[in-house]
C-alpha cells in the first residue's frame, strides 16, 4: 500500500504481531513471579501470629528503637484514690436512672484523661491478697460492716476487716451454704464445675469460698451504695471485676461459664420481658447450672420477713419458672432456700423457638453471640450452635485434664488448630520457667491476684496453674476472638479494650503481664494512657512483666521511669535481640503536694 505522495507505507503485517508477542510476553513474565511469590508466602494457619511477628521484627530491625523524651507526671489529689474512670459516681449524673443505665460503663473521652498517677495514703499499710482478712487503710469503708454487722459479712478488728463468710442468705457461713449446694448438683465436687459467675456478690465470700475448692469464680458487682464491694473482693484475693446486668451484655462470650448464682442479689430476674435472664442463658454453657437462693424461692416460709403476701410471692415464682422453662432450662434440685435450674443442651426444646408468636424468640444469625462489648441486651434466646456439642458441660473433659486438651472451639478462631493450641501451651511452659528466674517472687505469698494483660489462649495463666495465684485472663475486643477457648480450658477472663480503663478499682492486682501490646495497639492506644491505666490497677509494691519489640521496649522505660517505677531490661528465653523483657515493680511513695489534673 502506497501514500498519495506514492512512497510506500508501513507494514501493518509485521507491526501488529510484534504488539501481540510483546503483551503475550508481559503477561507470561506477571504470571511466573505470581507462581513463585505464592509459593514463597504460603503460610499454614497456624503460623500466622508466628510470621506476623517475623514480619514485624524485619521492619522493626531496619528502623531505629522508638524513643521519647524523659517524662514526669503530677501526683493526683486525693479525691482519685478510688477512682475508677468509666465507672466514675461523679459523671452518674449525666446518664439515666432506668434500669441503673448509670451504673455501667461510660468512659470519658480522650480529652479528659487523667495524666496524673495516684498517690498512697500517708501511713498506709500495704495488705497482701490473701482470702482471711484486708487492711482496714486500704479499703477505707465501715459502711458495710455497720449495715451488714447481723449477716456476718464482714467484721472490723482494729486495723483489720475480718470475713466470716456470712451473707444475707448465709447467715450460718458459706462453707455451710456451699455444702448445702453441692449435694444438689454433686457435678461441683468432681470437676465437672470449674468456672463461675456470681452476680451481686456482695464481698465475694461464695467466691472465696468456691476457690478453696477448685472451682473459678468471676464475681461481679456494681459500684454501688455498699461501697467499694469489689475492692473488698480483690483485696481478699477473689477475682472479681466492676459490673452490672443493665442494658448491656456482660463482657463474657456465650456458652462459657458452667454456673451461675444470684443469692437476694435483687435482679428483677422477670421483669422487662426477662431479659436478664437470656443474658445469663447466653453466657452459660449448655448443661450449665442456675443457682438462685432468696426471694421467691423457699416463699412459703419467708414471706412474711419480705413485707408481702403468699399470693405474691407464689406469682413471682410461677413467673420465674415459666419463663426459664421457655427459656430451655429445667428445675435440677431444690432444697430449704436454694433452687437450681439447669440449661438444657438437646435440640428438641430449642426447635420449639422457631415457631410462630413463641416468645421470647430465637435470635437470628446477624446477632453475633459472642460479642460482649458494648453490645445491647436483646430480647431473644441464644441458641447453641449444634457445631459444637463438645463445649456442653457433659462433653467437656472434667478438671484438671480440660486444661491441656484443645478445645472444640478453637475451630473458630482464625488460624486456630490443635497445633497452634499445643505449640501455645508448650511455649508458655518455657516462657514461665524463665519469667521465675527473672522474678522470683512468682510462686510465693507476695503475688496472689495476676492480670494478662493480651492473652491468646490463657497459656500465661496454664502455666501458673500450680501457684497460689489466679490470673484474670483479657482479650482485646479488636483481637481476634479467643476467650471462648480460655473457657473451654477452665480459666476465667473478659473482654477489654486497652484504650479505656479496666473495670476496677486502684490498688487491686499484684502482677500485670503483657505479651506485644504496644505492638498490637499503639496505632489505637497512646501508650503513656495505657501505662498510666497500669499503674492506676497495680499495688505498690506490685510488679509488671513487660513483654515487647526492641522497637517499643526503651520507651516502655521511659515512661515506668516518670511513673517513678523501677524497671531493668532483660533478654528473652531463647536471648532473641528482637524482643526483650522488661521486669518492674511499682514503687510505695506518698504525695508532696495536693495537685489535681
Amino acid at each position: 500500500m502506497k501514500h498519495k505522495d506514492g512512497k510506500p507505507g508501513p507494514q501493518g503485517t509485521r507491526v501488529f504481531p510484534m504488539a501481540i508477542l510483546f503483551v503475550v510476553l508481559c503477561g507470561f513474565s506477571f504470571y511466573l513471579g505470581g507462581i513463585f511469590c505464592s509459593e514463597k508466602n504460603r503460610i499454614e494457619p497456624s503460623d500466622v501470629k508466628d510470621v506476623t511477628k517475623a514480619v514485624r521484627s524485619s521492619k522493626e530491625s531496619l528502623v531505629a528503637p522508638l524513643q521519647i523524651k524523659t517524662v514526669s507526671f503530677a501526683e493526683c489529689s486525693s479525691d482519685y484514690q478510688d477512682y475508677t474512670p468509666c465507672t466514675d459516681p461523679r459523671r452518674w449524673r449525666k446518664y439515666g436512672v432506668h434500669r441503673l443505665t448509670f451504673m455501667e460503663r461510660h468512659c470519658p473521652p480522650v480529652f479528659e484523661f487523667s495524666t496524673c498517677f495516684i498517690e498512697e495514703k500517708k501511713n498506709k499499710k500495704v495488705s497482701l491478697s490473701i482470702p482471711c482478712g484486708s487492711g482496714f487503710r486500704n479499703v477505707p469503708y465501715d459502711w458495710i460492716n455497720k449495715q451488714k454487722s447481723n449477716q456476718n459479712w464482714l467484721r472490723k478488728e482494729g486495723e483489720k476487716f475480718l470475713f466470716p463468710g456470712g451473707g444475707t442468705m448465709f447467715p450460718r457461713g458459706v462453707s455451710a451454704y456451699v455444702d448445702l449446694m453441692q449435694d444438689l448438683i454433686p457435678e461441683m465436687k468432681d470437676g465437672t464445675v470449674r468456672t463461675a459467675i456470681d452476680t451481686g456478690c456482695g464481698v465475694a465470700s461464695w467466691g472465696g469460698d468456691l476457690l478453696d475448692r477448685g472451682i473459678l469464680t468471676v464475681s461481679l458487682a456494681p459500684r454501688d451504695n455498699h461501697e467499694a464491694q469489689v475492692q473488698f473482693a480483690l483485696e481478699r484475693g477473689i477475682p472479681a471485676i466492676l459490673g452490672i446486668i443493665s442494658t448491656q451484655r456482660f463482657p463474657f462470650p456465650s456458652n462459657s461459664f458452667d454456673m451461675a448464682h444470684c443469692s437476694r442479689c435483687l435482679i428483677p430476674w422477670t421483669e422487662f420481658g426477662g431479659i436478664y435472664l437470656l443474658e445469663i442463658h447466653r453466657i452459660l454453657r449448655p448443661g450449665g447450672f442456675w443457682v438462685l437462693s432468696g426471694p421467691p424461692v423457699n416463699y412459703e416460709n419467708h414471706w412474711r420477713g419480705w413485707n408481702t403476701t403468699i399470693e405474691e410471692q407464689k406469682s413471682d415464682y410461677d413467673k420465674l419458672q415459666e419463663l426459664l422453662t421457655s427459656l430451655c432450662f429445667k428445675l435440677y434440685n431444690k432444697k430449704d432456700d436454694i433452687a437450681v435450674w439447669k440449661k438444657l443442651s438437646d435440640d428438641s426444646c430449642y426447635n420449639k423457638l422457631n415457631e410462630p408468636d413463641v416468645y421470647p424468640p430465637k435470635c437470628d444469625d446477624s446477632l453475633e453471640p459472642d460479642s460482649g462489648w458494648y453490645t445491647p441486651l436483646r430480647s431473644c434466646v441464644v441458641v447453641p450452635d449444634p457445631k459444637l456439642k463438645k463445649s456442653a458441660l457433659k462433653s467437656i473433659p472434667r478438671w484438671p485434664e480440660r486444661l491441656h486438651v484443645t478445645p472444640d472451639r478453637i475451630s473458630d478462631v482464625h488460624g486456630g488448630s490443635a497445633r497452634a493450641f499445643k505449640h501455645d501451651d508448650s511455649k508458655w511452659r518455657v516462657r514461665l520457667k524463665h519469667y521465675k528466674k527473672l522474678l522470683p517472687a512468682i510462686g510465693t505469698d507476695k503475688i496472689r491476684n495476676v492480670m494478662d494483660m493480651n492473652t491468646i489462649y490463657g497459656g500465661f495463666a496454664a502455666g501458673t496453674i500450680d501457684y497460689p495465684l489466679w490470673v484474670m485472663n483479657v482479650v482485646s475486643s479488636y483481637a481476634a476472638n479467643t476467650l471462648p477457648v480460655v473457657y473451654d480450658r477452665g480459666l476465667i477472663g473478659t473482654y477489654h479494650d486497652w484504650c479505656e480503663a479496666f473495670s476496677t478499682y486502684p490498688r487491686t492486682y499484684d502482677l500485670l503481664h503483657l505479651d506485644g501490646l504496644f505492638t498490637a495497639e499503639s496505632h489505637r492506644c497512646e501508650m503513656k494512657y495505657v501505662l498510666l491505666e497500669m499503674d492506676r490497677i497495680l499495688r505498690p509494691n506490685g510488679y509488671a512483666i513487660v513483654r515487647e519489640s526492641s522497637y517499643f521496649v526503651d520507651a516502655v522505660a521511659t515512661i515506668a521511669k516518670g511513673m517513678r517505677w523501677g524497671c531493668r531490661k532483660e533478654d528473652t528465653e531463647y536471648g532473641i535481640g528482637k524482643e526483650k523483657v522488661l521486669i518492674c515493680q511499682k514503687k510505695l511513695w506518698y504525695s508532696s503536694n495536693r495537685t489535681s489534673r
